[in-house]
């Protein structure tokens, strides 16, 4: 069916609902609500034979989906690290998808690559990293983990007389890689898929709110011989607290090992001045990793990879081929950053934010975020049978709950989380926190207020109180 010039009459209509449902997000139940069930009965059926009117598709998909949207774009939602999305990155993220430009290549497209030089040493400048930084714009810290990694594994191997990318893993002096004990997931998988097993991660113990000992790092790197990566954490993903990174750089770097720094959220930390010290010395690492859609609120996918040589990391990602057609004089390839080749322009939203806001802006994100994280502990510590079990020095609330005589407080803080989740005034969920069942509370969106934090608070009270009830 050819494509008519009045098809472009949807793009009007899915505006309308985009703008309806942005609208309405404040005040709708924050989790979703349909059962799994009622979703595929809904959206599914059998393949379609015939073409539909775009406009009537468009409408069915956003009213049969609707009751599975959960509102993680809205003020009250507290779950994952998650951030929003400010207006300006949505409508910069509709002209990403109007224009769909391939950001592998600078002949691909000249202004994205552009854009991703400029922005690159924008990032490199809010986040007091040195100058001259590879920055690679990937799906998320996952992936930013791995391709900081990767620059790793190759740069700890050149350094051994061993070529990774050309002669592979299985003969190849055996690289040692430490971690503390409270290591993200995502670390641990982009590790697992550059070759470095669960079970030889040599781990660190950690203080109370989840920081690695630096004391007992010494003792790690003189247990190990060769080729070094030290994996740090800034803002653990529980309590927001931070790995002392700086004193971690220093032992690792005397032992001539790679220090990777995990920072999905708390990196963000070295734009505040206020909040700077926490992740002090932090510049003086090899390799970074961090999202943008957590606390930067561009809508997803947005991480970043960013490593302080950029010969390392255009080694371990790079391709070449004839039809690729790079040239001596291209300003820019995208791919050679990044683990993927054809993908979004995902760097546009992130420009139009940082153009928006500019560092005064950015930084009060980060700002308000953190002053709101202690609004809310601060009305529910001290209630009745609620206990904050963590510092509160980022975005980051753990709160346990305790309940009616013969219920221990893990079977309490379960049902409280299934009941706020349910009462739909703000959602938040759940983990285990050092052997405990906790409520873990993260505030990211550039739009929550004051007022959402009260109302929030009193919905997990009165939860509280029901399930003691």
């Amino acid at each position: 069916m050819p494509f008519l010039p009045d098809q472009y009459d949807v793009l009007d209509r899915a505006r309308e609902i985009a703008r309806a449902y942005l609208a309405g997000v404040p005040t709708r139940h924050v989790g979703g609500i349909a059962t799994p069930a009622a979703l595929r009965a809904a959206l599914g059926g059998p393949l379609p034979e015939r073409p539909r009117d775009p406009a009537s598709v468009i409408e069915q998909l956003a009213r049969d989906a609707d009751a599975g949207l959960a509102a993680t774009i809205g003020p009250r939602y507290f779950g994952f690290v998650t951030g929003g999305a400010v207006p300006v990155t949505v409508a910069a993220d509709w002209l990403t998808s109007a224009w769909d430009q391939n950001g592998a290549m600078y002949v691909m497209s000249p202004a994205v690559a552009v854009m991703e030089d400029i922005v690159s040493a924008w990032l490199v400048d809010l986040l007091h990293l040195p100058k001259g930084c590879s920055v690679g714009f990937v799906t998320g810290c996952h992936m930013a983990n791995f391709a900081g990694l990767a620059a790793a594994r190759h740069e700890v191997l050149r350094r051994a007389g061993w070529d990774v990318e050309a002669r592979g893993l299985q003969r190849a002096p055996r690289v040692m890689v430490i971690v503390g004990d409270e290591v993200h997931v995502s670390a641990v998988g982009a590790l697992r898929m550059l070759g470095f097993g669960t079970d030889e991660l040599i781990r660190v113990p950690v203080d109370g709110q989840g920081r690695m000992r630096a004391d007992l790092l010494p003792g790690a790197l003189e247990s190990v011989n060769g080729p070094t990566i030290v994996c740090a954490q800034v803002g653990n993903v529980a309590t927001g607290a931070s790995d002392p990174v700086g004193q971690i750089i220093d032992l690792a770097h005397a032992k001539g090992a790679w220090v990777h720094v995990d920072g999905a959220f708390g990196l963000w930390a070295a734009a505040v001045p206020e909040l700077a010290a926490q992740v002090s010395g932090v510049e003086r690492a090899d390799s970074w990793a961090t999202d943008a859609h957590k606390w930067l609120n561009v809508p997803y996918d947005s991480g970043l990879a960013i490593v302080a040589d950029p010969a390392p990391h255009r080694a371990a990602l790079s391709l070449m081929a004839s039809y690729l057609q790079r040239g001596d004089d291209e300003q820019r390839v995208g791919m050679d950053w990044v683990p993927e080749s054809s993908r979004r322009a995902r760097v546009i939203p992130l420009y139009a934010l940082i153009r928006s806001l500019g560092r005064e802006g950015v930084a009060d994100l980060v700002r308000r975020a953190c002053a709101l994280a202690e609004r809310m502990a601060g009305r529910l510590a001290g209630q009745p049978g609620v206990r904050v079990c963590n510092e509160v020095v980022l975005n980051q609330v753990l709160v346990q709950f305790a309940g009616a005589r013969g219920t221990g407080p893990d079977e309490t803080t379960r049902e409280v989380i299934a009941r706020v989740q349910a009462d739909g005034a703000c959602w938040a969920g759940g983990a285990v926190w050092q052997g405990r069942h906790v409520m873990r509370i993260s505030v990211s969106n550039w739009s929550t207020t004051e007022d959402d934090i009260d109302r929030s608070a009193d919905a997990i009270l009165r939860c509280h109180r029901d399930a003691v009830a």
